[in-house]
């Protein structure tokens, strides 16, 4: 096993997202008795499992107000430190231009957190999902495998797509083919819904799907090492990028999905034993309220939390 592997691992946490669909900071919204995030019972998790260092990814504008909401609550418990996704952030000589309003994507998110993770193995987690203990569980085993000391070697945890669904309206999801729990390919599908369950697959056509597909909800474990793949795809995509487009995004599954096609890099994939909850639209929060408050009411979780 690598030194990178012997110690902790760090959470890399993505909580710069804009919320867009949710009409605000989804990330900071209280969902527990006691105003508690999901991202609060993430880390809670991820803690109980082994984790001991939990790094931030967020925009700079973010920090005073995230500290005073999240940061502080975990100061004396781990070691905590902020990463920032800068649109301006790119490698060699390319520019943001200046319409740009839209931040760059998830790889570019994990890209941006290169200095502040500090050479260390990390799994990354959305700051607005639920993911269950087990899922922190699988990711510290996977760390601590001998083999995973590998620097081409990542994980993977994989949901069940119907599981990952919203009754309020589409979602974008990675859609996964696996074989003997080895990552085949992973495609970013967007405005994923409706019945009979259909979705705009990575070129942009729509395609039916039956909700049996495995799904990255990104939750990854990595080597300090996927951060020069990243990189490398990160400048093909902005190489490939026209001066027109203001929107697209570099989706981490897609640098993933390069490296596997490359050769260059394995996945394994650990089918998630738990349940999984988001709020991607407002109307979806009550349901994933009334399911906390069941997961306290049952002694799962202390409450308050921390």
């Amino acid at each position: 096993m690598t030194s990178e592997n012997q110690k902790s691992p760090t959470l890399l946490v993505l909580a710069a997202g804009l919320g867009t669909r949710y009409g605000g900071l989804k990330q900071l919204e209280q969902i527990g008795p006691h105003g508690e995030t999901l991202m609060d019972y993430s880390i809670y998790d991820a803690k109980q499992a082994g984790f001991t260092r939990v790094v931030f990814l967020i925009r700079q504008e973010m920090r005073e107000q995230f500290e005073q909401q999240v940061g502080c609550k975990y100061r004396g418990i781990l070691e905590i430190d902020y990463a920032y996704q800068d649109k301006k952030d790119l490698p060699l000589n390319f520019r943001c231009p200046s319409e740009r309003e839209r931040p760059w994507g998830t790889g570019h998110a994990v890209w941006a957190a290169r200095d502040t993770l500090k050479g260390s193995s990390f799994a990354v987690i959305n700051a607005d999902d639920y993911y269950g203990a087990e899922t922190f569980e699988a990711l510290i085993k996977s760390f601590q495998a001998d083999q995973l000391g590998a620097k081409n070697l990542f994980s993977m945890i994989g949901f069940r797509l119907s599981e990952t669904l919203s009754d309020h309206g589409v979602v974008s999801r990675g859609i996964c083919r696996e074989s003997e729990g080895y990552l085949e390919s992973v495609q970013e599908w967007t405005k994923i819904g409706g019945k009979p369950l259909i979705g705009l697959n990575s070129k942009g056509l729509e395609g039916k799907l039956n909700g049996s597909e495995i799904v990255s909800m990104n939750v990854w474990g990595f080597p300090f090492s996927v951060i020069d793949l990243l990189e490398r795809e990160l400048t093909n995509f902005l190489a490939d990028l026209k001066e027109s487009d203001l929107t697209s995004e570099f989706y981490l599954p897609a640098a993933i999905d390069a490296g596997i096609k490359s050769g260059k890099v394995r996945v394994r994939v650990f089918p998630a034993s738990c349940l999984w909850m988001g709020v991607t639209y407002q109307a979806d929060k009550a349901n994933v309220v009334d399911k906390v408050n069941e997961m306290v009411g049952s002694g799962r979780y202390p409450s308050p939390l921390f």
